[in-house]
């Protein structure tokens, strides 16, 4: 059944709290399930990405239990042993990416598959390296595909092309500290994209006690060793926050969002000064940002290379802007959860936008929009991109808004208290 997108009654007002960011709570689980020890994951995001991290990693033999909101990894420092054959890895890219090399540390075969998107997502960069790195798998070209873990990898130098997605580095780099020599990881290719999510992994990796070199620019240096139980913390996810944030930019009033952290290596870390670009006006507490409505919504010419999650929600605002947006760096988007420059052209198209595709992004002029059913291809950031544009357009449906809970166990519960619904 289609969603119907709110349109907005009045300015806003509201104070929103955000679920953990996907992006640590994956990187956390993996960590947690290779240390020496009992872990804690605290305030963990719990959605389908997640949960599916989760399984995956029971399938391999680690512990991952619930303790209240909280999840308790009892890690296993020696050869995992699997407790099933296989790992349903949804369309998750985190998933995908990360687990590979942690399963060529079990002591049996593993078979990997997921939603039929997921196979046409860049996988082969990060399969090839483990090929080299000696490590049996079924297929080097991506999913479906098996591992064949013999306990132990032996590690070493790899080059890879990354340009496609930073994850393809960053899964090779959390399993690393237990790979026999570690791994040296060599970025080779174009333009490497979400830098901030491999700083990340790293920030990750030396909190859980291991080595990182990162003496050469696109080359990691993963050192052998233990890595070390924790108590992780999750930050709330800030490229979710997009939606909510860029509500009162159509809307008036304000929205504020809380726990944003003070330091943070999330991408999205950059939406407040993009909002404000396109007219907001920020206001920045230690623990909170509100975002109000300036004189009016302006458009934008961005880099959105290292924050490719916030192009869909600020191709929305863009759509009902005073003048033409231009959104650069982002080619690889094209390779995620959907085809997101293609899904957001011809979306808005349909419904009389005018949004062109780029060699590496969009550009959009505004139009005035009529109403209609809009897809979400079953692409969460797409499917909110949606409900910004519902605050300013009558009649905006989406197709599947479930999918939204990728990243947000209830967006509709939240998006309609945000308006006082």
């Amino acid at each position: 059944m289609n969603w119907n997108a709110p349109r907005a009654t009045g300015p806003l007002d509201a104070v929103v709290g955000l679920p953990g960011s996907k992006s640590l709570t994956n990187r956390a689980l993996v960590l947690a399930a290779l240390a020496d020890g009992r872990s804690v994951v605290r305030r963990p995001l719990r959605s389908r990405d997640t949960e599916l991290m989760a399984d995956a990693l029971r399938v391999l033999g680690v512990g991952v239990t619930d303790d209240g909101e909280d999840w308790v990894v009892d890690g296993v420092p020696g050869p995992l042993r699997p407790t099933g054959a296989a790992i349903d890895v949804g369309n998750a890219g985190t998933v995908t990416r990360f687990l590979p090399p942690v399963a060529a540390l079990a002591t049996g075969s593993v078979t990997f598959d997921g939603d039929p998107r997921v196979r046409e997502r860049p996988l082969a960069p990060l399969l090839g390296a483990l090929a080299s790195l000696g490590v049996s798998l079924s297929s080097v070209q991506g999913l479906p595909t098996t591992v064949h873990g013999s306990g132990a990898v032996r590690g070493g130098a790899v080059t890879v092309d990354a340009s496609q997605s930073s994850q393809l580095v960053s899964g090779l780099l959390l399993a690393a500290p237990r790979f026999e020599l570690g791994v040296t990881v060599r970025h080779e290719g174009g333009r490497l994209p979400s830098v901030p999510h491999l700083e990340m992994t790293v920030d990750a990796l030396r909190a859980s006690g291991a080595t990182v070199e990162e003496t050469v620019t696109g080359t990691w240096r993963v050192a052998p060793g233990p890595l070390l139980p924790r108590d992780a913390v999750v930050e709330p996810d800030l490229s979710t926050a997009a939606a909510y944030l860029a509500a009162p930019l159509v809307t008036g009033g304000a929205v504020t969002v809380e726990g944003w952290p003070s330091a943070t290596r999330q991408p999205g870390s950059v939406l407040p000064d993009l909002l404000e670009q396109m007219g907001g006006v920020v206001t920045r507490t230690a623990t909170s940002v509100t975002v109000a409505a300036g004189d009016r919504l302006v458009g934008i010419d961005a880099d959105l290379g290292d924050a490719p999650e916030l192009t869909m929600v600020l191709t929305a605002l863009a759509a009902q802007a005073s003048t033409p947006s231009r959104f650069r760096g982002v080619a690889h988007i094209r390779l995620q959860e959907t085809d997101r420059l293609k899904a957001l052209a011809t979306e808005l198209g349909s419904i009389g936008g005018d949004v062109q595709e780029t060699d590496d992004g969009l550009i959009v002029v505004p139009r005035v929009l009529s109403p209609g059913v809009l897809s979400s291809y079953d692409d969460h950031r797409v499917a909110m991109a949606w409900a910004v544009l519902g605050l300013g357009v009558d009649g905006i449906e989406v197709d599947d808004i479930a999918t939204t809970r990728k990243t947000v166990p209830d967006f509709v519960g939240s998006w309609t208290s945000m308006l006082g619904i």
